[in-house]
């Protein structure tokens, strides 16, 4: 059975940790008010969904841990049962990865670029490498080492996610055109690293090709433990491409660019496993699926 467990390719793909496997899970059920309490998933439920990852109950308990230190997770016990809920901070983050994994924005070369210009005393060198590795996150690409640039449609998650994180002391935006003295499509080229992303996308496809022509030769299913796997190893593999792909605008992405198949790949999955993945989710929390 092919699953999204290999890791094809460069190497640069590696089996999704449980602690990724858990943030996936609470983003796709516990803010699913059939599915978990606001927020909400019992230690047992958590424990037989990620049973069916193939993840022991000391590796989950040990995530549950670590998230808890994050700020991510945090324990209450409702009707007895021991349980973890998203923090204030976890429900911002699965918010803002909602925007970028689900919808997706592409960039149109009219809207201009965003211009992210920084420079950090040497003896915070911890500041500097947390903006850059955020800026990353966000998808900017660099020009020079202290300036960095995105699409501007970016603007208002870069803000406001700079400030969350205490980060925009240390950094100035702006709005900006690109005038010359250069071809935008070989800057781009430049600024951003396409060909790891390309490589990426590719990994992307070649675990997502054979589970998919699988499922698209099952019948209709109910409950399905198996769609559960798939389609939660599915987003967790799927989750980090579009924060490291900007939403560059389609006229300045390289021929037969693999980002617009792997979004299709993945659309696709989605559209086959989420419906019974939630269905067992639902059996497993002790909530009946809708006939």
């Amino acid at each position: 059975m092919t699953t999204f467990t290999a890791a094809p390719g460069t190497g640069e793909a590696r089996p999704p940790q449980p602690r990724a496997l858990i943030v996936t899970i609470y983003g796709l059920y516990a803010r699913d008010q059939a599915a978990g309490a606001g927020g909400w998933l019992s230690v047992a439920a958590l424990i037989r969904l990620m049973a069916g990852l193939g993840a022991d109950q000391a590796a989950v308990r040990s995530s549950i841990s670590r998230l808890k230190q994050r700020g991510v997770l945090e324990p209450l016990r409702l009707d007895g049962a021991a349980g973890y809920a998203l923090s204030a901070r976890g429900s911002e983050i699965l918010a803002e990865g909602d925007r970028r994994i689900f919808e997706r924005p592409r960039a149109r070369l009219a809207d201009g670029w965003l211009l992210a210009v920084f420079s950090v005393p040497e003896r915070e060198r911890g500041r500097r490498h947390a903006l850059r590795s955020r800026l990353s996150w966000l998808g900017f690409g660099t020009v020079s080492a202290g300036v960095w640039i995105a699409p501007a449609h970016l603007a208002a998650e870069t803000r406001d996610a700079l400030a969350r994180h205490g980060l925009s002391g240390y950094v100035d935006l702006f709005s900006a055109d690109y005038l010359a003295f250069g071809d935008v499509r070989e800057q781009v080229g430049r600024w951003w690293d396409l060909d790891r992303l390309e490589r990426l996308y590719q990994e992307f496809l070649d675990a997502s090709g054979p589970v998919l022509e699988r499922w698209r030769g099952a019948g209709e299913a109910g409950p399905d433990g198996a769609a559960f796997a798939d389609y939660v190893r599915a987003l967790t593999a799927w989750r980090r491409l579009p924060y490291l792909d900007p939403g560059l605008p389609a006229e300045l992405l390289p021929d037969d660019w693999h980002g617009l198949r792997a979004a299709g790949a993945f659309a696709a999955l989605r559209s086959r496993l989420a419906g019974p993945a939630r269905a067992h989710v639902l059996v497993v929390t002790g909530e009946p699926p809708a006939a």
